[in-house]
């Protein structure tokens, strides 16, 4: 039992030795742990609550919140771990565990890192409600104020969540150092350090910094924003996230894609600004052309006037002439401005009027349809009972109307030209 509890105290011993003498690193990464643990919280928290049924998703969210709890809670226990290391390392037992050496150093020391960290937290939140405001007037001053209210305000949310990302790891990085130097630790190494370091991940993660530069570009170049609808790397959705690395779509189906903004070569915009209403309405042929184009016309007039549907445009749908001789009909181009996101709630209710008044004013929609043509047949035809139509010999039903045929034939015509006047008829 003697040799069982000294082994252990060696153990120990040897443990807390390498503790000890890795307790900077273990601070360190600690620290960035911790920082990931609080920023990560609330986006797990988020996909837990839309796991459904909805119960499950209540319990997953009580189980991810404990254990993050718990990790959060031992993590800074870590972090107090190696602190009273670095102090024993550096100043020996007698420095740290009387109270009189414990209320020097705080006077000294504590109190600084108190302030450094008060006023990291408060400079954050200070950038976090001026950001918004200054974005939005740099946006004005540069004569883009005249957009959209809603444009704007996605622009401004956009730009805002960035900079204030960017900003906020800026100040905890310089609070930190700022932070061990006041302790007693030498910056100048992990400065180096951390230079060759970043050049070390720079060549190993050439993509995550093509990501990155690519969205630097589409904020500052306001190529879109959260809210928008776009078309990136051959995706189309809903923006639901824009971020320096990756940009967020979720498209009709409910899918959320993950794109890199690496990977974005060219991305189509559907709703910067303003939208567009943009249709092909066919007609029959045998329709009066000026007359449909007169409908449609008076039908988008007749739209934007509309209490409901008259706010939504930015001007009234028109038709711009002929487009096309389709296989069936005729394609009559219309053009309208609408506003943002709004040119599919407004083809869809173009159409239904369109149908609507097509019906009323006797204009027909054409459908795909095929005449088939059996050649000049010069034996006998048959003639239709009900439309009096010649039709091939050996039909059964009228090509004309449809009625089932007879079998009366009509006589081929009679060639009398080489008759002699007094010749008997040929037999």
């Amino acid at each position: 039992m003697l040799f069982q509890a000294q082994g252990e105290t060696t153990a120990m011993v040897a443990a807390w030795h390498w503790f000890s003498t890795n307790s900077l690193w273990i601070l360190m990464g600690s620290a960035a742990a911790l920082a990931v643990l609080i920023y990560g919280r609330p986006r797990l928290l988020s996909r837990a609550d839309r796991v459904k049924p909805a119960s499950r998703g209540q319990r997953l969210h009580q189980a991810c919140d404990t254990i993050l709890a718990t990790f959060i809670i031992l993590v800074i226990g870590v972090i107090a771990t190696a602190a009273i290391a670095i102090t024993l390392e550096r100043e020996g037992p007698q420095g740290i565990i009387t109270p009189e050496s414990i209320s020097s150093w705080f006077m000294a020391h504590g109190l600084l890192v108190l302030v450094i960290v008060a006023i990291a937290y408060l400079l954050h939140r200070l950038l976090r409600t001026i950001t918004p405001g200054l974005v939005k007037s740099s946006i004005v001053a540069r004569g883009r104020g005249r957009k959209a209210r809603e444009d704007l305000a996605r622009r401004v949310q956009t730009l805002s969540s960035a900079l204030t990302t960017i900003f906020g790891i800026v100040i905890t990085i310089a609070a930190i150092f700022m932070i061990l130097s006041e302790v007693g630790v030498d910056v100048t190494p992990l400065l180096a350090t951390a230079g060759v370091a970043g050049i070390a991940v720079g060549l190993g993660a050439q993509s995550l910094i093509k990501d990155m530069i690519g969205g630097l570009f589409i904020l500052m170049e306001d190529q879109y924003n959260k809210g928008d609808v776009v078309k990136v790397a051959g995706i189309a959705g809903l923006v639901e996230d824009v971020t320096l690395k990756r940009t967020v779509l979720r498209d009709l189906d409910g899918i959320v894609h993950s794109i890199p903004n690496g990977e974005i070569t060219t991305a189509s915009n559907y709703t910067k600004e303003y939208s567009r209403l943009h249709l092909d309405i066919p007609v029959a042929y045998g329709e009066d052309i000026d007359h449909c184009i007169a409908v449609i016309n008076r039908v988008g007039e007749d739209m934007a006037k509309d209490p409901v549907w008259g706010p939504k445009l930015r001007s009234a749908p028109q038709s711009l002439g002929v487009n096309n001789f389709g296989s069936s009909g005729i394609d009559i181009k219309v053009l309208g401005d609408t506003k943002p996101m709004m040119q599919w709630d407004v083809m869809r209710e173009f159409r239904r009027r369109i149908k609507r008044v097509f019906d009323q004013e006797g204009i027909e929609i054409p459908w795909p349809h095929v005449k088939l043509y059996h050649g000049d047949d010069k034996g006998t035809k048959t003639l239709c009972p009900v439309c009096q139509h010649s039709n091939a010999a050996g039909s059964l039903f009228c090509c004309q109307c449809g009625a089932a045929l007879t079998q009366a034939r009509e006589a081929p015509p009679q060639d009398t030209a080489s008759d002699p006047p007094d010749s008997p008829p040929r037999v």
